[in-house]
């Protein structure tokens, strides 16, 4: 991480409020389960499927997490209602993974079944390395008796390779991605190059052994690549899907959706918005710098 990324990440949280609402703005639907059930059906009607999620992490009380249960409920309810094509996703952290995992495992198993109840599925973010080994857990439990839920790999991580083998031998759903958390070397991999290959790796092993994969990238190269796998295996549509985040490349987004493939896009929404965002600029301050060149891109 270069320094002037540290100055950026040290000074996030000192950016005022307007600032960060508009840097935050292309890629959150909104505070309000209506304006992210109008920015589901609009993606819809463009063609792209949506993964809904509301956002919250590393809650401190147990009211926090049931009363995020209650709101997924409603949008469950909500997408059902309205016949939108959208899943949810959660962090176990915003369940409360970091107050009692077996308080955590019973409220994301309740989401399960209220989505398996209206014919949807949820999935199961990967957060930070000292969460990994407990979100497979709850995952692998899960599954033992439902099976409308997936999990996340990311290709950053050296422990991934043997993860995916779990993951094919149980024929998971599973988003593979890059990952965006800052790690250290003896758990992730540093050098671009070398995460690149690894996601096509495990693109190739997840695909090749029968799991339904979400390939989550905006990496051009990484997409072309998922083209070559999928037509050397000769995949169907129905076997995969590409996914990108709201407000992230809507050209790229275009072009895989008019090329034949069916692509999902994560759109995330809720009152705690800030807080999310300053906590996401600040793990990774690459990130900001990024947001922060695109919008001065804009305003040019």
């Amino acid at each position: 991480m270069s320094a002037f990324d540290k100055l950026i990440g040290a000074t996030v949280p000192w950016v005022p409020k307007p600032i960060v609402r508009r840097i935050a703005a292309p890629y959150i639907a909104g505070e309000t389960l209506a304006e992210q059930v109008a920015t589901i059906r609009e993606l819809n009607a463009q063609g792209f499927m949506v993964a809904s999620a509301i956002l919250g992490e590393f809650v401190t009380e147990r009211r926090e997490s049931e009363e995020a249960v209650e709101q997924y409920e409603e949008l469950l309810a909500a997408i059902d209602e309205q016949r939108l094509d959208s899943n949810i996703h959660i962090k176990l952290t915003h369940m409360g993974l970091q107050l009692d995992k077996e308080f955590c495992y019973q409220s994301v198993r309740r989401l399960v079944a209220a989505a398996g109840a209206r014919g949807n599925s949820l999935r199961i973010d990967m957060e930070d390395s000292p969460t990994t080994d407990d979100t497979f857990e709850i995952y692998f439990r899960l599954r033992e008796e439902l099976d409308n839920v997936g999990c996340v790999v990311q290709a950053c991580l050296r422990r991934t390779r043997e993860d995916v083998r779990r993951l094919v031998a149980a024929r998971a759903n599973v988003r593979l991605c890059k990952g965006i958390y800052i790690e250290p070397r003896e758990i992730a991999y540093l050098d671009r190059e070398v995460v690149r290959k690894n996601f096509v790796w495990l693109l190739e092993e997840l695909l090749g052994g029968g799991c339904y994969v979400g390939i989550a990238t905006h990496d051009e190269w990484l997409v072309w690549s998922a083209f070559k796998t999928i037509d050397t295996l000769g995949l169907s549509p129905d076997r995969y899907e590409f996914q990108m985040l709201h407000g992230v490349d809507p050209q790229l987004r275009r072009i895989i959706r008019d090329t034949g493939h069916r692509l999902r896009v994560a759109v995330p929404f809720g009152p705690m918005w800030y807080p999310y965002s300053v906590r996401r600029l600040r793990k990774n301050p690459r990130v900001a710098r990024y947001v922060l060149q695109a919008l001065f891109k804009r305003q040019s």
